[in-house]
């Protein structure tokens, strides 16, 4: 496979009025709806569904079995673990029609999602932030910060690479420095 084309495996469907990115491959039994924008080096796992109206920047990485509804905004460089959920609306009912109440979920350039967490829509995930595997998000999430839980709580922070801080605020992979600059606000001291 040439890395200058996008790869649609023959068993994945992509509605008109898709924009996929070149290098993005798109694997098996995945379901790409119309309006939807797909960035380069992008890769679509099993069975993800993405839209209507979603935007996915360069280089995400969406593994098998997530489902990406109008309203969320994927920046560059989002990890999307198994099985992780985005919700759409806040009070679901089946009887009741509430397509005209989809609130939108921004993800933040170089966020990580664990397995299996659910994001509730309305929400943003800051950048370089980590959701715990199975974790619960009912409120923002600020940058570099590192939640678990439910609902999800901070219980540190992380680096650009994804590595957790120590408490002199240090990347043990790279010895990137970082400075807390409020109760739930991170910097790092090389921008």
């Amino acid at each position: 496979m040439n890395d200058n084309t996008a790869f649609v495996h023959e068993s994945a469907y992509v509605d008109d009025k898709v924009e996929i990115g070149l290098g993005t491959k798109i694997w098996h039994f995945v379901h790409v709806l119309p309006n939807t924008t797909i960035g380069r080096n992008c890769v679509l796992g099993q069975n993800v569904m993405a839209g209507p109206d979603v935007t996915i920047g360069d280089n995400c990485k969406i593994q098998n079995n997530v489902a990406l509804y109008r309203g969320v905004i994927l920046e560059q460089g989002v990890f999307c673990g198994p099985s992780c959920v985005f919700t759409n609306v806040l009070t679901p009912r089946a009887e009741v029609e509430r397509k005209d109440e989809f609130g939108q979920t921004l993800v933040r350039e170089g966020a990580t999602i664990g397995a299996n967490a659910t994001i509730v829509c309305g929400n943003t995930l800051g950048k370089y932030c980590m959701v715990g595997a199975g974790a619960v998000v009912t409120r923002d999430v600020p940058d570099y910060a590192l939640v678990i839980g439910t609902p999800a709580r901070r219980i540190g922070w992380v680096s650009r690479t994804g590595d957790r801080l120590n408490e002199n605020l240090v990347c043990p992979r790279t010895g990137e420095r970082y400075e807390q600059v409020g109760p739930d606000a991170l910097r790092p001291l090389t921008d």
